[in-house]
């Protein structure tokens, strides 16, 4: 499979980026993995942890050669410093580059201005540093970068796979779908999708846009080798999806909280399937000059269906659920029309894993195993109000490395590569 291609994952450390390079390396990629272990400090700043305990990054490393025989390299790099990404660039010679590495929650991005900027700033800064590194140093190298389907919002027509056809005024045209970001995090990902794109069309960059739906899920066959590979499970209202929180309020005996009617419709997908879609990609690389764009998730459910479908599974097993309506902390719609295509990786060979066959046996069981660990206080407490900003009950401080976004220079000064162990 990996024929022993070379991959950067950046965002190495992150809950999909753990589990991806854990996968690429299994199936024969030689990869680095790349993380400056900036969310780490976010949970401090938070007051969030995850559920199952993770350990450090040289530890994981050193795990997966024990366990597995194959090595991965680790490097502690900033994205947002280009001199770190030029000379990680320029060690490897990368055929592939993974791109996990951006602040992911909405909530956080919605705290207050400081938050949007480090958002929007990162996130950018960080794509950017990309393109020039493989411009300038790995010209034939294939960006794998992850978008998000909140990139289109919630549209009256059915959504296309990046691109939709379009008659004007007796004149045909192929462009990029319209975008109804709904906060600043999926902003940032719109912007990174642009200049993705004019970088392909004025620099022959080979770019994958991965627009991923909602993934759950912690376990791949990779994980499951060894306790010491676990990837990271959050369930609070800043970092966790609406999935793992009711699976952590319906373990400790509080109500399912849905938010609004919890008619909002979104794509989701098991981690799975999130790995094999990143293979799959590298593997069919894009061509030169190609900015393509696969819609990756399996299947589609409302927020309510969800809810529904957590306290049926866990009914089967003689567990009592509750669900209750609370009034929505988000701007958006509640009850729409979503009909997504995605058939691009379908057609390259994933084989989905489908939610009701894996839920009761990877999600449930894994939150009632450790539900102990389980934070009341992250759970109950009201989230982000999109108009407001942050909650007064939000545990969040001002931000310790929001200079670092804002200042190019202390950007530059900063280290440039970090190995195991330091």
């Amino acid at each position: 499979m990996g024929t022993g291609r070379t991959v950067i994952v950046f965002g190495a450390d992150g809950y999909l980026g753990w589990a991806t390079a854990l996968h690429l390396s299994q199936v024969g990629f030689t990869v680095i993995a790349a993380d400056n272990l900036i969310r780490r400090s976010w949970d401090r700043e938070c007051g969030t942890d995850t559920l199952i305990p993770i350990r450090s990054m040289p530890e994981r490393v050193r795990a997966w050669r024990e366990v597995s025989g194959n090595e991965m390299l680790w490097r502690r790099v900033d994205i947002r410093n280009p001199k770190a990404v030029n000379a990680l660039f320029m060690e490897f010679q990368p055929d592939a580059v993974v791109h996990f590495a951006e602040q992911r929650s909405a909530p956080f991005s919605m705290v207050d201005q400081d938050h949007s900027l480090l958002t929007q700033v990162g996130n950018l800064t960080g794509t950017i540093n990309l393109l020039y590194a493989i411009r300038d140093i790995a010209p034939d190298c294939h960006l794998v970068k992850l978008g998000t389907m909140g990139e289109y919002g919630t549209p009256n027509i059915d959504i296309e796979e990046g691109f939709i056809e379009i008659t004007h005024n007796g004149r045909t045209d192929r462009l990029p779908y319209p975008k109804q970001a709904g906060s600043f995090y999926h902003l940032s990902k719109v912007h990174d999708s642009h200049n993705i794109h004019f970088a392909s069309r004025v620099w022959g960059i080979r770019a994958t846009d991965l627009n991923q739906g909602v993934v759950y899920g912690c376990t791949t066959d990779e994980i499951a080798m060894d306790r010491r590979l676990a990837t990271r499970f959050d369930y609070d209202t800043i970092w966790g999806t609406a999935l793992n929180r009711f699976c952590a309020q319906a373990a400790v005996n509080q109500p399912i909280t849905v938010y609004g009617k919890g008619g909002q419709t979104r794509g989701f997908l098991d981690i799975r399937d999130t790995v094999e879609c990143i293979r799959i990609s590298i593997e069919h690389p894009a061509e030169p000059h190609e900015f393509r764009v696969f819609n990756q998730f399996t299947e589609q459910f409302s927020v309510q269906q969800l809810a529904t479908l957590i306290a049926e599974a866990r009914k089967e097993h003689g567990l009592a659920t509750s669900i209750d309506h609370v009034a929505n902390p988000r701007i958006e719609q509640e009850e729409h029309y979503y009909n997504a295509k995605h058939q691009a990786l379908i057609d390259l060979g994933l084989q989905p894993h489908l939610l009701r066959s894996t839920l009761l046996d990877s999600v449930i069981a894994t939150v009632e195993h450790w539900k102990k660990r389980v934070d009341l206080d992250l759970l109950l407490r009201p989230s982000v109000d999109w108009k407001k900003g942050r909650n007064l009950n939000w545990k969040g401080a001002s931000h310790p490395h929001l200079t670092q976004v804002r200042s190019t220079d202390s950007l530059r000064e900063a280290p440039l590569i970090a190995r195991v162990g330091s």
